[in-house]
């Protein structure tokens, strides 16, 4: 019987003997599931997908994965690594409206690129909430929260320096452009293309003023 997503396999009897599983390339195969995860989501991901994008059958994924959950983690700190750290770059720009427009600028590029899925792994992901275990949920939550905390830390360096005035909520700022890049995501999904999504962050920019306290 097939195993539940998320469960190892098990055998109801005496494994059978098999030859030699045969080798393959363990990081190129968790790089081709990470593009189906992006794509599909977590739950539109079958087994088939995943198998037929990584070359190589079931048994083995679960061999070097032990779950499609297991395998989905590691795609998913694949993903971190490789597209996480535009975020940080951004917030090292020389002043903080410089970092918010440089990662909104940014994820615009990334997101309608052509060169991998539209959007964001992570919030494409966290639109099936149902289809996920409360234990990844929780970790894509926190892989949000890194990228929020980067954003609300740039912003209270800007209240050190006199760039964004005293007293301003630098919280509802970071949400505010964090729902703004997530909403850069969902309609890179939907098929927005550069041009209207570099207008939304011309938009968002122009609030830039009143929000901080420099209008």
């Amino acid at each position: 019987m097939p195993a539940a997503d998320g469960e190892p396999l098990s055998h109801s009897g005496p494994a059978p003997r098999r030859g030699r599983p045969r080798a393959f390339d363990r990081n190129a195969a968790l790089q081709a599931a990470m593009r189906v995860f992006w794509d599909k989501g977590y739950g539109g991901a079958s087994l088939s997908d995943l198998t037929s994008a990584m070359g190589i059958a079931s048994p083995s994924l679960y061999a070097a994965f032990g779950s499609k959950e297991g395998l989905y983690r590691e795609a998913l700190d694949l993903y971190a690594e490789t597209n996480g750290g535009q975020l940080c770059q951004a917030m090292n720009a020389p002043t903080a409206r410089e970092a918010i427009e440089t990662m909104l600028r940014g994820a615009v590029r990334s997101f309608t690129s052509g060169e991998a899925p539209a959007g964001c792994m992570v919030m494409h992901t966290a639109t099936q909430a149902d289809d996920l275990s409360p234990e990844l949920a929780a970790a894509l939550c926190e892989k949000r929260s890194v990228g929020a905390m980067a954003i609300v830390d740039r912003l209270r360096q800007a209240v050190d320096v006199g760039e964004i005035a005293d007293g301003v909520n630098v919280r509802a700022i970071a949400d505010f452009y964090a729902t703004v890049h997530k909403g850069l995501s969902l309609s890179a999904r939907g098929g927005a293309g550069r041009a209207e999504l570099d207008g939304v962050v011309t938009s968002a920019m122009a609030a830039w003023g009143p929000l901080t306290g420099q209008a």
